[in-house]
């Protein structure tokens, strides 16, 4: 399984605030810099993330970015689930469709092996995720 860009740079993201001692916060500025992500894209991952719930963000003085309670015990799975989408590793119609469509296991295998993929996923929490060895290095991306 391959994820895509957004979903990665989401899950480096929310790796990244989930090391923040209680009460502090950063702003998107800040993590975007921290992690060597365009700004943009940084914004429109936390966008979705906030959406989820997993992430918190308050404007203004004082304001930042938070993991939620929620985001620090979400499942992995769940969250690669809901950033990636449910679309199917291939497709067999659209322009041309595959002339093997009709009699062809592959796309069940594939869909086998993305359920298994995710399932794998399911147990690990975002928590855990950034335990050592992970958290002294997330700890110094200012």
């Amino acid at each position: 399984m391959r994820l895509t860009k957004f979903t990665d740079l989401a899950l480096r993201v929310t790796m990244r605030l989930a090391v923040l001692e209680p009460g502090a916060s950063l702003t998107t500025r800040q993590v975007a810099e921290a992690m060597a992500i365009p700004y943009n894209h940084t914004a429109k991952a936390i966008a979705r993330l906030q959406h989820l719930g997993v992430v918190e963000a308050r404007r203004g003085r004082g304001g930042g970015l938070e993991l939620t309670g929620f985001g620090r015990t979400a499942s992995i799975g769940w969250l690669v689930r809901e950033l990636e989408g449910e679309e199917e590793v291939v497709t067999c119609e659209g322009e041309t469709p595959c002339p093997l469509r009709a009699a062809c296991s592959l796309r069940g295998a594939l869909r086998a092996a993305q359920q298994a993929f995710y399932a794998s996923l399911d147990p690990i929490t975002v928590d855990q995720l950034v335990s050592s060895p992970s958290r002294p290095v997330l700890l110094t991306l200012i």
